[in-house]
């Protein structure tokens, strides 16, 4: 399997709001940078898509470390929280909907294509990736 390295970022101005994604995939000493935005979202949605959109540029198998700021992806995956989502309905609890099935969905159906290991980044901390997909981020929901 090809390694990768996915850096991701989500961007919201309000939230909901305009929103913009980045990511930069790391392969072989290559880069490639992806972004992208929507008009009326959240922080959240955006942080999901990011990862989403990166991990479905793959052509083939891989195994990824994916690098993100966002403890909601990063827990979400790494606990088995959304695969407990999933199994109970998209509920969190018996009275709680879990946020974002949708993009859950798509994520944890790459997460079976793609062997994903999750590294947290604390975000604003001069990682010099997590600063660069904040800035196409910030662009990409400046465009919205």
């Amino acid at each position: 399997m090809k390694k990768v390295d996915i850096y991701t970022d989500g961007a919201c101005s309000g939230n909901p709001g305009p929103g913009g994604w980045g990511a930069i995939l790391c392969y072989n000493g290559a880069e490639k940078e992806i972004s992208g935005g929507e008009p009326h979202t959240t922080n959240n949605r955006m942080e999901l898509l990011a990862v989403i959109s990166a991990l479905e540029k793959l052509k083939e198998p891989c195994e990824v470390t994916l690098y993100s700021d966002s403890q909601y992806v990063c827990n979400a995956l790494e606990r088995g929280w959304a695969k407990k989502w999933r199994a109970n309905g998209w509920m969190r609890t018996k009275k709680d909907k879990a946020l974002n099935p949708d993009l859950w969905e798509r994520l944890l159906n790459l997460c079976d294509v793609h062997k994903v290991s999750v590294v947290w980044v604390k975000g604003h901390n001069n990682h010099p990736m997590n600063e660069r997909c904040d800035r196409l981020a910030v662009a990409a929901s400046q465009n919205q």
